[in-house]
């Protein structure tokens, strides 16, 4: 269990802090009773942000912080520079980012960097490889193959009737994502998690980047499902 640690001030947001300019930052607090944890999570999209603001957690409050923009290590930076210029104390602090699409030397490296260095700062990281959308991929079927994040966007397209890329990323679409695989009679959020989590045994042996597919997106679900409203 990684050490409490401080919290974002939401006059800190409102401000526009120096170290949260150009991070479209955000707050999320869930109203709670008997509230028992306070965790922060910090994403690099509206995709990931709005996907979990949408778990139905009870005995939880998420603050949860969009830095989208930057890259894998800058958003391990920028997250442990808000938690030290903050008074408030987190129980865990999550890290969700995935593998770029330009697969060069230097972005295996910054990608490598930034899971060792959150680790190294305490943070839980929920990394994916090739796209986070492989843990949306995950709820219908599994797959090892290693696939490039626009065969996510079409098998996606195809299971939503819709243009993922173009219209699977806007905000009214990803607000009713999480509702959309609860209730989809096809989709299993628990089959998802098996799979995921058969994926990092299978390779979690091996440098990060060259764990693929992986996505270890199902650690948080698996965590805000304990405290979600029965």
């Amino acid at each position: 269990m990684p050490k409490k640690t401080k919290s974002i001030k939401v006059t800190d947001i409102k401000g526009q802090k120096p170290w949260l300019k150009k991070a479209n930052a955000s707050v999320y607090n869930i109203e709670t009773k008997d509230t028992n944890k306070t965790i922060l999570i910090v994403c690099e999209g509206q995709t990931e942000k709005l996907y979990f603001e949408s778990f139905p957690v009870l005995t939880l409050t998420v603050e949860i912080v969009d830095l989208e923009g930057q890259s894998k290590l800058k958003l391990i930076e920028s997250t442990h520079a808000i938690i030290e210029q903050t008074d408030k104390e987190y129980d865990e602090v999550w890290c969700v980012f995935d593998m770029d699409i330009k697969h060069g030397e230097k972005e295996l490296s910054d990608y490598d960097n930034a899971i060792n260095k959150g680790n190294n700062l305490g943070f839980n990281i929920a990394y994916s490889n090739d796209a986070f959308e492989l843990w949306f991929y995950l709820h219908y079927q599994y797959t090892e193959q290693k696939n490039h994040r626009k065969y996510y966007y079409q098998a996606l397209s195809n299971k939503w009737n819709i243009n993922y890329e173009k219209d699977g990323k806007k905000r009214n679409f990803c607000l009713a994502t999480y509702n959309r695989l609860e209730e989809d009679k096809l989709a299993s959020q628990s089959k998802a998690i098996e799979r995921a989590e058969k994926l990092y045994k299978q390779q979690q042996h091996l440098i990060y980047h060259e764990q693929n597919p992986i996505t270890l997106v199902y650690e948080l679900v698996k965590f805000l499902n304990k405290n979600k409203r029965r």
